[in-house]
């Protein structure tokens, strides 16, 4: 496809695509609009980058400019003139487009409590989503003693795990019985909020926030159980919405997302969305979904592949926090087959696993369980379970026999998924070794696996120590 394409986004999904575009040849025109004032950068990273362990610089994503890409930062996209084909910006310039793709992102909720304004937070308080909102963040730590979380998801609890490891005394005040309800069954979640306490997070579960009052000593938030709880600081985390407004402006269609066909089309057929704001079927606020999305439309746009379809995949869902070992996938809590449980709240340690006609179809593993990652493969690859139950539910078979049948690199199929979020699998890193890369990051330039949520660096790193020993003796198969 020739002429001009417009993104309107410059989050990962947008960034995404601007470098797949970037990347194929052709003769076309790509011009990026960013809300955001600096270059795109890595979201997943920052409850790392909360907790001190990262900087600034290793958030940020490659910048893709030049040679046909032209990325604006800091440039609102105020309005879309669906039949002139242009994009209006805040400052009154025009974007004309062949084919718009909208990559706008989502936006934080701010819960409507009394004495909360949702357009004039406190300087003590707030939202945790964007750079600016951990710059925020991080501002406040600086001077804060104690802080507070409301919302116990997964971002709430990445907050809140990223402020003590600063070494802030920190409590989460969640409205559901138990954490990460969306992920999570009863006992899990009692499991990890042992782990928390020990980590120095307390919760406060099953209790609503019902107001707030910030005065220069700091937030006191008042709960429905009368009692009042006051910090220095206090992070909202209370879920995303889908930022639809620019699609629902120009008359597209919209229903908690900008609604997608397969082909991640609306029903304007020279406007396209991907990522959190669209409705393409499967979860969203996750990078894979997101990153897979962006591979399609450039498939599609560069005509080099013009049958490509988006196929929502099983996700498994990750808690990025210091001293927590979470991971959670299908739906683990019903539907039909037979159901394995472990539990050892002293450890720190749960599991839980359905299985239906020998394939597994919902998992929770929290703590330090060796066979989590074999767990993953099997869901992903829809592969058939062990014999042995046991070496999936307690990470070992009878015997101390090792416990996966995958641990070993050499034991893994080509074809195992080694980075979720780029969909890379284990055939691919060999071809890259036998290409020429020899370390991690030279595989990761080369792949770009591990540049998304970076739980697949560990494996990274024992395929290339298998590759370099086993390359001495031959090729590795």
């Amino acid at each position: 496809m020739t002429g001009q394409i417009v993104i309107v986004g410059y989050g990962m999904a947008g960034a995404r695509l601007a470098t797949e575009l970037h990347s194929r040849n052709g003769d076309r025109k790509v011009t990026v609009l960013g809300a955001e004032p600096h270059r795109a950068y890595n979201r997943i990273m920052l409850s790392t980058l909360l907790a001190g362990r990262i900087d600034e610089p290793d958030v940020e994503l490659a910048e893709v400019a030049g040679q046909g890409t032209d990325v604006r930062t800091g440039v609102v996209a105020a309005a879309i003139d669906r039949a002139a084909r242009t994009v209006r910006t805040t400052d009154g310039d025009r974007v004309d487009y062949d084919h718009l793709v909208l990559a706008t992102g989502s936006r934080a909720v701010v819960p409507p409590l009394p004495g909360l304004d949702p357009a004039a937070l406190p300087p003590r308080v707030a939202v945790f989503r964007t750079l600016a909102d951990c710059r925020r963040i991080l501002a406040a730590a600086r001077t804060a003693r104690t802080a507070l979380v409301l919302g116990g998801g997964l971002l709430g609890l990445e907050a809140a795990r990223g402020l003590a490891t600063r070494g802030l005394p920190v409590t989460v005040v969640h409205p559901h019985p138990h954490l990460m309800e969306r992920q999570l069954d009863p006992a899990a979640g009692e499991v990890l909020a042992g782990t928390l306490a020990g980590l120095g997070v307390a919760t406060r579960l099953g209790v609503p926030a019902t107001g707030l009052a910030t005065d220069d000593d700091g937030v006191r938030l008042a709960l429905a159980d009368g009692t009042r709880l006051t910090a220095d600081l206090l992070v909202l985390s209370c879920g995303v919405r889908p930022d639809t407004d620019l699609a629902a402006a120009a008359g597209l269609a919209v229903d908690r997302g900008v609604l997608v066909d397969d082909r991640l089309r609306t029903d304007d057929e020279a406007i396209s969305a991907i990522g959190d704001c669209a409705r393409a079927g499967g979860p969203t606020g996750l990078v894979a979904p997101a990153w897979a999305q962006a591979r399609v439309v450039a498939r599609l746009l560069t005509g080099e592949e013009p049958t490509a379809r988006y196929r929502p995949r099983p996700v498994v869902t990750r808690l990025k926090a210091a001293g927590i070992d979470l991971a959670a996938m299908g739906d683990p809590t019903g539907g039909p087959g037979e159901e394995l449980t472990f539990t050892d709240p002293a450890r720190g340690t749960y599991a839980r696993l359905r299985i239906h006609h020998d394939r597994l179809t919902g998992a929770i593993l929290l703590g330090d369980n060796p066979a989590v990652g074999t767990v993953v493969q099997l869901f992903d690859r829809g592969a058939p379970v062990p014999a042995d139950r046991r070496a999936l539910l307690l990470g070992r078979s009878l015997g101390n026999a090792p416990a996966t049948p995958a641990a070993s690199p050499a034991l893994m199929p080509d074809a195992v998924t080694v980075c979720q979020c780029n969909d890379v699998d284990k055939g691919t890193l060999v071809r890259c070794w036998r290409s020429g890369a020899r370390t991690v990051d030279e595989m990761v330039a080369a792949t770009r696996a591990g540049t998304g949520c970076g739980g697949c660096r560990q494996a990274l790193g024992g395929l290339v120590d298998w590759l370099s020993e086993v390359d001495s003796v031959g090729t590795p198969r």
